[in-house]
Formats: C-alpha cells, sequence, structure tokens
C-alpha cells in the first residue's frame, strides 16, 4: 500500500529559527489522523508543507507516491484537498454555494477563469448534499453562516476525487451548534470507505470526529507521540504536549479535556 502522505526527517528553518526538526510521519489511504499541539507549535507549517506549497529544509516530501522535487506540483496539488479556517476570505462574497466548489478543478477563486461542464455543476451540487448544505446550491457566500461557509469548503476540496485530505482547523471561529454540524460531518466522511486519507488539525481534543483512528502530537516544532488514537491520546501525552496538567475523558466516540 502506498501512503497517502510520507514524510521522513522533514525540518523547516526561518531567519535562523527552527519551526520544525525531523519530523517523520506516514499516513495510509485508510488513516485519518488529527494532528495536535499548541499555538505556534509547527502544525500549520506542516500541513503546508504536505500540500506542497512549502518547501522543507531538509528531509523528504512524498505524496500519494510522488517525492517532491521530482514531480511537477502543479498537477500534483490538484490530488490534494487542502482548505484552512481562512480560506473562505480570499473568496468573493458574491459567489454561489456551488460556484465556490466547483472551482477546485482548476484550483480557482473564480468561476469566470474557466470553462466547466453540466456534469460538473451537478457534481457539486451532489458533494454539498453529501455535507448536509444541498440546500445551500445557489446562495451566496456572504448569507451563509460561519459553520455553512465550513461545510461548503469541506465540499470543495472533495470536488476533484483527492487521495489526501488536509483541513487546517476548519472549525476555528465557529459557535458549538457550526462546530458540531461540521465535525459530524467529518464523522460521516470517515464512515465512507471511498474517503480519502486525511489530516485535520484543530487544537481542541473536543473537535477530533468520530472515526479518525491516528493522533500526531506537537510540541516546540517536534513530534512528541504519533499513532493509533486509542493508544496514543492519553492524558501523560496531552500534558506533556500542552504543558498542562489534564483530565483526560472519553464520551462514547468523542473526546473531552480540561485542566486538573
Amino acid at each position: 500500500m502506498t501512503p497517502a502522505l510520507l514524510l521522513t526527517a522533514v525540518g523547516l528553518e526561518r531567519d535562523g529559527r527552527t519551526i520544525l526538526e525531523s519530523v517523520d510521519l506516514q499516513v495510509d489511504p485508510d488513516q485519518r489522523w488529527v494532528v495536535l499541539g499548541r499555538n505556534g507549535c509547527g502544525k500549520t507549517t506542516l500541513l503546508r508543507i504536505a500540500s506542497l506549497y512549502l518547501h522543507p529544509s531538509r528531509g523528504e516530501v512524498e505524496v500519494l507516491g510522488n517525492k517532491l522535487g521530482r514531480a511537477d506540483i502543479r498537477k500534483l496539488r490538484h490530488l490534494v484537498g487542502f482548505t484552512s479556517a481562512g480560506f473562505g476570505d480570499m473568496l468573493r462574497p458574491q459567489l454561489k454555494a456551488w460556484e465556490i466548489v466547483v472551482t477546485a478543478k482548476f484550483g480557482a477563486l473564480e468561476p469566470w477563469w474557466h470553462t466547466y461542464e453540466v456534469a460538473d455543476k451537478d457534481r457539486a451540487c451532489a458533494l454539498l448534499d453529501q455535507l448536509g448544505v444541498g440546500h445551500l446550491t445557489e446562495k451566496e457566500l456572504i448569507t451563509l453562516s460561519s459553520g455553512e461557509r465550513q461545510r461548503v469548503l469541506l465540499a470543495r476540496t472533495l470536488m476533484t476525487d483527492p487521495g489526501l485530505l488536509l483541513l487546517d482547523e476548519p472549525t476555528a471561529a465557529l459557535d458549538l451548534g457550526g462546530r458540531e454540524e461540521l465535525v459530524a460531518s467529518l464523522a460521516g466522511l470517515a464512515r465512507q470507505p471511498d474517503t480519502p486519507a486525511t489530516v485535520l488539525v484543530t487544537h481542541h481534543v473536543e473537535e477530533i470526529p468520530a472515526g479518525f483512528t491516528h493522533v500526531l502530537l506537537m510540541a516546540e516544532g517536534a513530534v512528541l507521540a504519533a499513532g493509533p488514537i486509542d493508544e496514543t491520546l492519553t492524558e501523560a501525552a496531552l500534558a506533556e504536549c500542552f504543558g498542562l496538567d489534564v483530565i483526560l475523558e472519553r464520551h462514547g466516540d468523542r473526546w473531552s479535556a480540561r485542566g486538573r
């Protein structure tokens, strides 16, 4: 089985500062990973490297069997679904939900840059429906709630049938209702066998969707622990990750944590 993502001894230096240090990570096609850590620990940088928008200072990056530096990343990027909490701010507020989704076909921000077929719109609408926002197909971005917007952006990441899905803090700035709707959508995707390998970055264990299989804990640019979530996400590991004595609890398929 070819890994969807393989990072080997990946490091990044900027202005004499170490951002990432010897990160190893293997994400297989049937795995759903969550990355946890404090602000500034390197989580977002890790995803930018995995999405091929940032080159590491050292180490090897392999995405879907293609090594960074030996493949045309312009073509490879279409096989990676990537979104972040701030991506919606780059889009014109008057774009309709289906237009936002369909533009992923060419990695564009505007639908008038390219020509789309009826089948493209049909697929975009089907993805919106799959994520519970099919009724918003013709609604403009500016009219959507934060939670609705994030589910539309999630649909966009699936438009090109990616082999790897990278989600950088998609629940940031969402209220409780919006967060739970998005987490439920991610849990639904995790249950489907054809969903691509997924890496989700978050700060909170409460935002780990049901069905996610692995966890990576980071601190100061380095990996503290990585592996199956049931074995790796422990009170001791979480306490070291956040520098806080914590109580970690599991409620069915969901987690919660608080200071002791």
